[in-house]
């Protein structure tokens, strides 16, 4: 039998320890308290599952391992923005991030007293979203070029409202990730150059209803070292000296989000330890500015909360080639084909065996050869008809779901100690239809 203590995801998603009375030694992932098996009869499979005390224990850690400096965490919202993900963020005290205007009308629909913690990113806001920001009264716009400041002073002259702003600077730092998610070298589509922040921030103030408050940056995600962080940080420290010297009221800086996971294993006292670190690497070199420091996590709070469940519906043989073909596809889940991502997956119902584990790829019914979650990977037996748990899948999973191939996206549920709550129903072949026409 593989080992998968490794795989287990505490407090979110544990095997149940083997009945006495059970001479076959089976046990079972549980959500919480929940077997993961009574939610796939209950709602089908694909599903996402999410486990609501390790978002709360996820978000303390993250909020106390900034307990020594004035701060903010404003969860990134791309990462996952189901409304009661939101809700239950809100409740915890959590500001947002939001990247678009959809983002924003989310957080004003799960909690619209959250408002004034939202800070707004994004390369190419436009002006009915930006309306809507200054009407909303949100906290601060991270503006990304010389374009958008025009157009945030234009819209905020119009409706007569103050926006506070922050440039986005690029600090050259090389964040060490996938180059899809890396954002804070010169060549990426984010921020400006340091060199021409001061001058955009004097362009800013020169306008009645502009006031600089914050800097910005953001060097990417799914970092694991905090070395670019205090990088970064180190740089933005000193602009901000140099933007305090030139007369701006600089009170906020945005750190942005970017820690990463570790989606092979999980001790459950690693994260705790690699918050701290990265906590350190932020403030110390803004200690002395007594600045207050907003955070945009994700990743690092939702991604372990949440995991997709799915059905082995055929087992094939290609030449000595072994594939399980799952009923999940990329449509649901599409990290693994977009950056090859890797996922731990795991049998949901598992047992002592003396069948060695055998190296097969797990892949999805959709038309396409990356329609893959794990290639040549050694997994415990699995029959078909057997549920399968892909772990890690809180962040960047429902979000980033399609309806290629015309299948209707999976559902999602919210389990919390004992309670199961539908979340997001299924979609109907009659959901993707309705909007089109003959």
């Amino acid at each position: 039998m593989t080992n998968h203590r490794l795989t287990e995801r505490p407090p979110a998603f544990t095997y149940s320890r083997p009945s006495r009375a059970d001479k076959t030694d089976r046990r079972e992932l549980l959500a919480d308290s929940i077997p993961l098996s009574k939610l796939a009869a209950r709602f089908g499979t694909p599903l996402y599952v999410y486990s609501a005390t390790a978002i709360r224990e996820r978000y303390r850690q993250f909020d106390e391992a900034f307990a020594g400096c004035d701060h903010t965490v404003c969860y990134s919202v791309k990462a996952s923005s189901n409304l009661s993900i939101l809700r239950m963020l809100a409740s915890l005290g959590a500001g947002f991030d939001i990247v678009s205007g959809g983002e924003l009308q989310r957080v004003l629909h799960a909690s619209r007293k959250s408002a004034w913690k939202v800070v707004f990113s994004g390369v190419g806001k436009q002006a009915p979203e930006i309306d809507l920001a200054l009407s909303s009264g949100i906290l601060m716009f991270n503006v990304e070029s010389p374009s958008e400041l025009q157009l945030l002073a234009s819209r905020a002259a119009h409706l007569r409202k103050t926006a506070r702003f922050a440039i986005r600077v690029n600090p050259d730092v090389d964040a060490q990730t996938h180059p899809y998610i890396s954002t804070g070298l010169h060549e990426h589509k984010f921020g400006v150059p340091m060199r021409e922040a001061t001058a955009l921030y004097e362009q800013g103030v020169a306008c009645r209803y502009l006031r600089a408050t914050g800097v910005s940056v953001h060097i990417g995600s799914q970092i694991t070292d905090v070395g670019p962080f205090r990088e970064a940080m180190q740089r933005v420290a000193g602009l901000v000296k140099s933007l305090r010297a030139h007369g701006h009221d600089i009170r906020y800086v945005d750190a942005g989000g970017g820690l990463g996971i570790s989606y092979a294993s999980h001790p459950r006292s690693s994260f705790p330890a690699r918050v701290k670190a990265y906590a350190s690497a932020i403030t110390r070199p803004l200690q002395p500015l007594e600045v207050q420091v907003l955070l945009e996590p994700g990743r690092a709070i939702i991604g372990p909360a949440g995991l997709l469940l799915t059905t082995a519906v055929y087992h094939k043989h290609n030449n000595g080639k072994q594939f399980i073909i799952v009923d999940a596809a990329m449509n649901d889940l599409m990290r693994p084909s977009l950056y090859a991502a890797h996922h731990e997956i795991v049998p949901v119902k598992l047992e002592a065996s003396n069948r060695k584990p055998l190296p097969v790829d797990i892949v999805g019914p959709i038309c396409e050869t990356g329609d893959f979650f794990a290639r040549n990977r050694e997994v415990s037996p699995v029959a078909e008809g057997d549920l399968m748990a892909i772990l890690d899948a809180g962040a960047y999973g429902m979000v980033l779901s399609s309806n290629y191939n015309t299948r209707p996206r999976a559902a999602e549920v919210m389990v919390d100690g004992a309670k199961v709550r539908l979340i997001r129903r299924r979609e109907t072949l009659r959901d993707l239809l309705d909007p089109e026409r003959l």
